[in-house]
């Protein structure tokens, strides 16, 4: 019976990188200078700070443009609310979501039901979804829905077995 793993992982060295690379863009660009700007990476998240919160919205484009040269997925960056914070300065954080939740996990499992595909079977493992089929392109044809669908989630397909 074959079988592949619907998983939702961040590559935390990919972020770190990225993270690394607008910290040194904020600190050499001249509309930054003075703003007390700062881009962090916390535990499990990303953490901004600036004067104002329009030096925060161009800080979070050069953020989100260094995560997309890094291939990064947007989908598993999360902002939080923009918070006043003190001296006047304004902080947001980004949460980073890696693994699939329960309910996200019942909502593909219901996704991959609807698709009507026979004897294609899919089940919760942890933070990972098992699916199965005796045939291989009943396999395929799962994951090229899944890559259509839009599930706020990136997903990733591993450990394909025939």
């Amino acid at each position: 019976m074959a079988s592949f793993d619907v998983v939702s992982k961040v590559d935390m060295q990919e972020i770190r990188n990225a993270v690394d690379q607008a910290s040194r863009e904020i600190a050499n660009r001249y509309d930054f200078r003075n703003t007390g700007s700062a881009v962090e990476l916390g535990e499990g998240a990303i953490n901004m700070r600036s004067s104002t919160e329009d030096r925060l919205t161009a800080m979070r484009q050069v953020l989100e443009e260094k995560l997309v040269r890094r291939q990064v997925s947007l989908k598993a960056v999360h902002y939080g609310n923009v918070e006043e914070a003190s001296g006047g300065t304004v902080r947001q954080a980004a949460a980073l979501q890696a693994g699939i939740s329960s309910d996200r996990a019942r909502e593909l499992n219901k996704f991959i039901k609807g698709l009507g595909i026979k004897g294609v079977q899919s089940q919760t493992q942890g933070d990972q979804l098992r699916v199965n089929s005796k045939k291989r392109d009943d396999l395929q044809a799962v994951i090229a829905e899944l890559k259509a669908g839009d599930f706020d989630v990136p997903l990733q397909f591993e450990n394909f077995r025939d």
